[in-house]
Parts: C-alpha cells; sequence; structure tokens
C-alpha cells in the first residue's frame, strides 16, 4: 500500500510519520516535492539551497520514485506530503493510484506555530486552501480521502490511529505509539531547522490546552484559513 498523507506545516505530519516507520512494515519519504516546488516557486525558504542539493527538482522523478519500488522491500510505503507544494508545475495525475489521507490542525494553532520558525507567512503557506481543492478533486473522481484531525491523535493516539488503520485497510499495529527519540534516516535535509520537538519525543504529545491568542496579522491568517479547515474537519473521522 501506497500511502499519502496530505497536511500543511507544524499539523502533526512528522510524530505521524514516525508513528507509521515505527510498525516495521512501511518505508517513508518526507516531502519528496519539497526541492522541485522551491526550484519552481524561488521562495526563499530556511535552507533552500540544502534542500535544492538534496532531492530532485524535477517533479516526473519525484513521481517514478513515489509509485516505483517500495524503499527496503517494505509491502507499505508512507508519503509525508505537504499539499502547498501542488502548484500548478507539479503533475497531480499520479495522486489517483495512491491512498490518500488528508492530516488537518485548527488554524489558530499552526498560524502561532509556523510564524515562529517562518517570518510573515501568507496563506498559501500554510497549505489549507491547497488541502481544501485537493480534497475537492479527489472526492469528484470517486477516491474519497480519509481525514484525521491532529487534536484527536493526541487526544486518544490509539484509538484514532486503529481507526485509521482501518479506514485505509491497514492492520492496527501498537508499535506505531511510540517511536525512538532523536533524527531519522528518513527525514528531509531541513530536520535541523524544523523537527527539533520531534526529535526529543517518543510518542504522540499529549492534548494541547486553550487556542493560542493571536494579533494582527497572525490572527488575519488563521481566520482566512478556516474556511477550508472547517470543511475538512466536518468529514474528519
Amino acid at each position: 500500500m501506497r500511502i499519502a498523507v496530505w497536511s500543511g506545516p507544524r499539523n502533526l505530519s512528522t510524530a505521524l510519520m514516525y508513528a507509521f516507520a515505527a510498525r516495521g512494515d512501511c518505508a517513508a519519504i518526507d516531502e519528496p516535492f519539497y526541492a522541485a516546488y522551491l526550484d519552481q516557486t524561488g521562495l526563499d525558504h530556511p535552507m533552500r539551497q540544502q534542500i535544492l542539493a538534496a532531492q530532485p527538482r524535477d517533479p516526473a522523478r519525484v513521481i517514478d520514485t513515489l509509485l516505483g519500488p517500495v524503499p527496503q522491500g517494505k509491502p507499505h510505503f508512507y508519503q509525508k506530503h505537504m499539499a502547498q507544494h501542488m502548484i500548478p508545475g507539479i503533475p497531480r495525475g499520479w495522486i489517483g493510484q495512491v491512498t490518500n489521507v488528508f492530516l488537518i490542525r485548527h488554524p489558530t494553532r499552526v498560524a502561532a506555530s509556523f510564524s515562529a520558525k517562518y517570518d510573515n507567512p501568507a496563506l498559501a503557506d500554510i497549505g489549507f486552501v491547497q488541502q481544501a481543492a485537493l480534497y475537492d478533486q479527489l472526492a469528484e473522481s470517486g477516491n474519497v480521502p480519509v481525514v484525521i484531525d491532529s487534536a484527536d491523535i493526541r487526544r486518544d493516539p490509539a484509538g484514532l490511529l486503529a481507526r485509521l488503520c482501518d479506514a485505509i485497510g491497514l492492520p492496527w499495529d501498537p508499535a506505531m505509539l511510540t517511536w525512538p527519540p532523536g533524527p531519522k534516516p528518513f527525514d528531509g535535509v531541513w530536520a535541523p531547522h524544523w523537527y527539533g520537538t520531534v526529535h526529543g519525543s517518543t510518542g504522540f504529545a499529549p492534548p494541547e490546552g486553550d487556542l493560542p491568542v493571536l494579533d494582527g496579522a497572525r490572527a488575519e491568517l488563521a481566520r482566512a484559513a478556516m474556511p477550508a479547515y472547517e470543511k475538512l474537519r466536518a468529514v474528519a473521522l
């Protein structure tokens, strides 16, 4: 099984990748279109040059990897994707050939977390609108994705992940609940900038508290993302 999980930044996406990799039967790949996205947009993200050097910039080569032999001969291939990477210059036809899952998180939490690592983010940087559009594209083709909310994972990791596995036809494995601390061999080269907290973890963090209070541009960013979030939240497991 090829499992493509679509999120935006700061959505618990790395922890979920670690959970699937901890099963032992899943190979993992981390944001394989990142270099192609940076190359085509010219965006100046943290560690831009290292990312461009570490990954193929040609989307066709990335797609060949995603649909080709699964690394290490494992039966399942977990593919962590950022929805905002799917710009017009990156083909989408391959997406119908994989099992798609959408991971969402409340926009207020995303705006607070992402802006702490990236200056002056715009709506296009955090993936909500792209997630909603991609969900519609898949649903209209009859390939309706599964949607999960990071808050539900943190509230009940075993219960929610068991339901997710059932929804995609994968046996539940309690090994998904823990992983060793530190960097992983499948981490993207950008991990030193973004993954500090998850590298210190050995499992999912407990539920979060109240939503942060935002003002100014960060509050407006969260407000702009809410319609897309609410659309997907309404169909979440």
